[in-house]
């Protein structure tokens, strides 16, 4: 559009509209009666047992959109898992299948709900917000701690553990003893009380740094001008000391957590089984999920027996013990690969019923085979051809494919071998350590090229 009288070309200033998706929410899926029986529960605990492919997920979603359909308040339902992918995954699909959204996050992991205490603690009280201690700054701190150790400024350990004071290794057994020891509620005084009774002596020098550590981290969080730092171990504890402390704080709590959800349950430690039982015990609305085949966190201070417990820990108001329920549809694998896994899982401790599963239908049987190797080398390699074979020859896309290991340390030879032979490779980066993942590695191999190695310090 020309200006009136100056020729000059005065163009339109382009407007930006945010526009809904015109998607309707995804349409319910088919339940079996297992789940169902889920979905439909009236109230009270609930222990569900569920196999690999049953639908745990699925079942979690259903119950939580059925509540909020049925007209319960979105604020008042929580879900609590272990991961933040598994939290994120949770969140999509329930704000997806309810066709809204909600002011707080309907799915969190344990450590972030008790973060959200420790928040709103510290805010009744018109305290500074906490903070959450990086691992960084945890190992420094005891680094340097056991740095004053080894010239005998500090904790006195036993004489055989003084040539390992300076070792990584050292560093990270003493940080997991504390931390397994935080999560059980085990105290300074009594870490050290057992020691002594069990002949550890490396348990009670390990109590004194305990208490030297909390003292150092207290009085940098004091001076440091922030609120208090926490390690991720701390927090469902402190949640617990604080919801203990605070009636008002609890009861608001337990308003949050009116219908609460818990996802893979078997790999609860008791601190975070604890922080349920102020939540939820007593006969309220709680339904947890988990198979005890499944637990693998252990090393992390997960104790899968609290599953096998949950029915007489969490009764009915009237005394009853909890309602047990097991999905027994799997609709990740077929006939075949179901009977072999079966024969293995019959054979380990703890409830059967939800191993007693069935491929749902048109689920295709699937194969088995199992090969022996004389070295790691020649198994990397056999894996990479049959994945070639696949793709070239029957047109399984690359995205299709997946190749489990044992542990983290298999992935590097692995994933080069399969590289060589031209076998496109994601990982995920919740398996990759920080110090190992392709962005990070090269540069840490490039600062310990230039720097001697006296001026790598910690700093």
């Amino acid at each position: 559009m020309s200006a009136a009288g100056t020729g000059a070309v005065a163009t339109a200033e382009p407007e930006y509209r945010l526009v809904l998706p015109s998607g309707a929410a995804p349409a319910p899926p088919v339940l079996d009666a297992a789940q169902r029986t889920v979905v439909d529960h009236p109230g009270g605990p609930l222990l569900v047992l569920a196999g690999p492919g049953t639908g745990k997920t699925t079942t979690i979603v259903e119950a939580v959109a059925a509540r909020i359909q049925a007209g319960h308040d979105p604020e008042q339902v929580l879900v609590l898992t272990f991961s933040r992918k598994a939290a994120a995954e949770l969140r999509t699909r329930i704000t997806a299948r309810i066709g809204r959204t909600v002011r707080e996050p309907v799915a969190r992991t344990f450590h972030s709900y008790a973060f959200g205490v420790l928040h709103r603690a510290a805010a009744l009280r018109g305290d500074p917000p906490p903070r959450l201690l990086t691992a960084a700054e945890q190992d420094l701190t005891v680094s340097r701690l056991l740095a004053g150790d080894a010239e005998d400024d500090g904790v006195r350990w036993p004489a055989d553990l003084h040539p390992a004071l300076g070792t990584a290794g050292f560093r990270r057994e003493l940080r997991e003893l504390l931390l397994r020891a935080t999560e059980r509620g085990l105290a300074p005084q009594r870490l050290a009380e057992l020691g002594r009774a069990h002949d550890r002596p490396h348990w009670v020098a390990a109590a004194r740094f305990a208490r030297q550590y909390a003292e150092v981290t207290a009085f940098e969080t004091l001076f440091g001008g922030s609120g208090s730092g926490f390690d991720p171990a701390e927090l469902v504890r402190e949640a617990i000391e604080e919801l203990r402390a605070d009636d008002a704080l609890l009861r608001a709590e337990q308003a949050r957590a009116g219908w609460l959800f818990v996802d893979e349950y078997q790999d609860t430690d008791p601190a975070q089984v604890e922080l349920l039982q102020l939540l939820a015990g007593g006969g309220r609305d709680l339904v947890v999920v988990g198979d005890p085949d499944q637990a693998i966190y252990a090393f992390r201070g997960s104790e899968p027996r609290g599953l096998l417990e949950f029915p007489d820990r969490f009764r009915h108001v009237d005394g009853r013990p909890a309602d047990r329920v097991a999905l027994g549809t799997c609709r990740r694998s077929g006939a075949d690969l179901l009977r072999v896994s079966r024969r293995v899982a019959e054979g380990l401790p703890g409830p059967w019923e939800h191993r007693r599963l069935t491929p749902a239908e048109g689920t295709p049987a699937g194969s088995v085979e199992v090969h022996v190797f004389d070295t790691p080398a020649v198994e990397a390699a056999h894996v990479a051809d049959t994945l070639r074979r696949a793709h070239l020859l029957d047109g399984v896309p690359w995205s299709r494919m997946a190749v489990v290991v044992r542990g983290s340390a298999a992935l590097g030879p692995v994933r080069r071998a399969l590289a060589q032979s031209g076998v496109p490779v994601a990982v995920s980066s919740d398996d990759v350590a920080l110090a190992q993942q392709p962005a990070v590695e090269p540069l840490l191999a490039a600062l310990r090229a230039v720097l001697p190695p006296r001026a790598a310090s910690a700093d």
